[in-house]
């Protein structure tokens, strides 16, 4: 009986030590702080993709998701980065959640040439693509095309005048750029432009500025929960013109935190938020709906939310560039690997996802199209409304 116990045992460990090393992939998201209500949706996705992909593993390989919270700080992501890329010897890199820390991030992963795939809005992360951004990848759609979603619905909507409120970073500041100049191109006068922190409490100056300009329209340049001050101050100071936002607050707790403030509030989204009222054929309705469903089921109806799918949207397009790169190279030699890794991540063509429909190139590494990856949306009643898609 001890016989053959012991002869268990070593054929058990025989063919564990046969295995494949997992596959590990770095991921920085701000689960908390100012922009935890992007992060976590995230790193729930995470959670959920890798008890997924294990069931039927990546080309004979586990995969290991190596989760890590940044705090919404930008020190803190780059300093993650490092480690993820130093100690744990990770093949790529996801995140992080934000902007700032995102563009913190590129001289890390450059230095080192190992891929990243963003999951921050600004085009800046991956535009030009030069010497340091060839690692860089990303899958949020970015302030130009999300810009050109607002400023063709304004036109729609005859505003003739638009006020400008956003984040005093790099979020703010990439919009407040090619929005004001799709604005211009558009016929449509900026009034006014203004900054605040996202930690700000009050921003009540800046918005008696914007209300004595008369604008017909007043965007908002933030993202998540800190995106409903300046909305809710508008309204407790009687505006009564139109509200926009961007698409960094197309999550629940926007809904949550901003009430009967945000009721009204336009803004542009990837397909993804409106899933169920995407016309036939739309592209990116059945990844939508595959990964609702995926998502509720594991954390609940009403918990999905678009910054979760952005983190999906990444696996679609770095798995099967795994699964290419594992053909060509070993993970064993981690600098031949990741830069294998970079070229099939780069050679990415026509990945249908929740945000649209991704084929990268050498000059574009967001790779989306416009007419696939922006709808307009209102708050209705508490929920996300479809206005028009622009197909």
């Amino acid at each position: 009986m001890k016989r053959w116990f012991f002869l268990l045992v070593a054929a058990l460990g025989l063919a564990l030590s046969q295995q494949p090393a997992p596959l590990k992939i770095g991921v920085v998201v701000s689960a908390t702080g100012p922009a935890a209500s992007l992060g976590i949706p995230e790193k729930n996705t995470f959670l959920l993709l890798e008890e997924e992909a294990n069931k039927r593993g990546v080309a004979g390989h586990r995969v290991q998701f190596i989760i890590l919270d940044d705090a919404s700080d930008t020190t803190q992501a780059v300093r993650s980065t490092r480690k993820l890329i130093q100690e744990d010897g990770v093949l790529a890199i996801i995140g992080t959640t934000t902007t700032p820390a995102s563009l913190g991030m590129i001289d890390v992963v450059a230095e080192a040439k190992v891929p990243m795939i963003s999951l921050a809005a600004s085009k800046a992360i991956i535009a030009p693509v030069d010497a340091k951004r060839t690692w860089v990848f990303k899958t949020p759609q970015t302030e130009e095309l999300m810009a050109r979603a607002i400023v063709a619905d304004m036109k729609e909507r005859g505003v003739k005048s638009v006020a400008y409120i956003g984040f005093n970073d790099a979020y703010g500041e990439g919009w407040w750029t090619f929005f004001s100049q799709e604005a211009k191109e558009g016929g449509i006068n900026v009034v006014a432009s203004e900054r605040y922190a996202r930690t700000d409490t009050s921003v009540t100056g800046q918005i008696l500025k914007i209300i004595a300009a008369r604008p017909d329209a007043v965007l908002v340049g933030a993202s998540g929960t800190p995106a409903v001050l300046p909305q809710r101050t508008l309204n407790e100071r009687g505006y009564k013109g139109l509200i926009y936002q961007t698409h960094g607050v197309a999550n629940p707790d926007f809904l949550r935190v901003g009430g009967k403030d945000v009721e009204g509030t336009l803004l542009p989204a990837g397909p993804i938020l409106v899933a169920e009222q995407l016309p036939a054929g739309f592209p990116s309705k059945r990844p939508s709906l595959d990964y609702i469903t995926r998502y509720e089921t594991k954390f609940g109806i009403g918990s999905y939310s678009t910054f979760g799918a952005h983190a999906y949207d990444a696996w679609l397009i770095l798995r099967p560039a795994l699964e290419r790169a594992l053909k060509n190279a070993s993970p064993d030699n981690l600098a031949a690997f990741r830069a294998a890794l970079r070229d099939e991540l780069e050679a990415t063509k026509n990945v249908v996802a929740s945000h649209g429909v991704f084929s990268f190139s050498k000059e574009d590494h967001l790779g989306l199209r416009f007419q696939d990856t922006a709808v307009m949306v209102q708050v209705q009643n508490g929920r996300w409304k479809l206005v028009r898609t622009f197909r």
